[in-house]
């Protein structure tokens, strides 16, 4: 790619389209194979939902990706983006498993571990330190923590597909500032993906992305996310693919700070999560995933300013700006009550369920 603003949009445009096109073709496919998401448990839908969303999602990134490498194949060769298509795949795959016959989570992140490894072995795994073990172990972390994270933050209705898109406009905005054109395209197209699926995912949903969707997502954004490469501080740098993905990193840690907290396991479904206490607050769900929306997407202005600055005093005050109002969010939100109610005591999943 070579950095034509009209390239960029084509690609948005296409994969957006492809995908809004695609979500009926597999909701029609859910429903007559009975792979319906039935409410019960902590889940507040009162219908059943077509599954395999994420089919439609897998089935348009792929298509770009086998597009855009064809047309401006990667420096490192096409091995590195057949690796790591491949272990996303291969998550959705193991995500479509849980969404369809409940899965123990210990198997989920083995597979999440395995497909970190692959991509550590085609060298597109994170480097900052010396020792490549402690690389490999910060790769595995970086991960399937991130993939777990869009997974759980896959709780309400629109909530993962507009974060996702989000976070990929993001991307594009750092590579495309850094001169990473093919980033750039390949984020740029994520963000298509997560558009053209809210066409039908936004609340109230008609299809649900999964499992299946929502690992796929997590894994591509982990990826995206350490390739970019600018110059600067060195550990400024290394923060910014995590400032990147705070909404999600963010839900994640108080969903896990408050079920230990009351002896629950952390991967006990509930309506514990950012979203749900912004609804607790009277907001409605449009309005809650809209908010969340919002914070994604000052984060990311801000990530996209510290990416540019030359003077890392500068950086390290706007770092400590986000850490500051993500702290007192977090904060601020576990004091909303949220484990009244039985419907918190189903012990299943409730990643991959949309319950808004």
């Amino acid at each position: 790619v070579t950095g034509k603003w009209w390239e960029y949009l084509t690609i948005f445009v296409a994969t957006a389209g492809l995908c809004a096109v695609l979500t009926p073709w597999a909701m029609r496919i859910a429903i007559r194979g009975n792979l319906l998401d039935h409410p019960g448990g902590h889940k507040s839908h009162r219908a059943a939902v077509p599954y395999l969303g994420g089919v439609a999602i897998v089935a348009t990134f792929a298509s770009a990706v086998v597009i855009v490498s064809q047309l401006w194949p990667p420096n490192s060769g096409q091995n590195e983006l057949v690796v790591v298509l491949g272990a996303a795949v291969f998550l959705a795959l193991v995500g479509l498993v849980d969404d369809l016959r409940y899965l123990s989570p210990l198997w989920r992140i083995v597979a999440e571990i395995a497909a970190a490894v692959a991509v550590w072995e085609v060298g597109a795994g994170v480097v900052v330190t010396a020792s490549d073990t402690l690389n490999m172990g910060l790769t595995v972390l970086w991960f399937v923590g991130l993939t777990n994270a869009f997974n759980l933050l896959d709780n309400m209705d629109g909530l993962t597909a507009g974060i996702a898109a989000i976070t990929g406009l993001t991307i594009f905005a750092i590579a495309t500032n850094q001169g990473q054109f093919l980033v750039a395209a390949l984020a740029i197209a994520l963000a298509g993906c997560g558009v053209g699926f809210l066409r039908h995912n936004f609340h109230p949903a008609r299809i649900y992305m999964g499992d299946g969707g929502a690992l796929f997502l997590g894994f591509l954004v982990a990826y995206l996310g350490i390739k970019l490469r600018f110059e600067g501080d060195r550990l400024v740098s290394a923060l910014v693919p995590i400032l990147v993905c705070s909404i999600p990193v963010l839900d994640t840690t108080i969903v896990t700070v408050s079920r230990l907290a009351v002896g629950r396991s952390p991967f006990q479904g509930g309506q514990d999560h950012v979203s749900h206490r912004l609804v607790r607050l009277g907001l409605p769900v449009p309005i809650a995933v809209g908010t969340i929306y919002l914070g994604a997407t000052g984060i990311g202005l801000l990530t996209y300013v510290i990416s540019g600055v030359v003077d890392p005093a500068t950086a390290w005050v706007l770092i400590g700006l986000i850490g500051l109002t993500l702290f007192l969010a977090g904060v601020f939100l576990l004091t909303v009550p949220v484990y009244e109610e039985a419907s918190d005591s189903n012990p299943s999943d409730d990643e991959g369920s949309e319950d808004g």
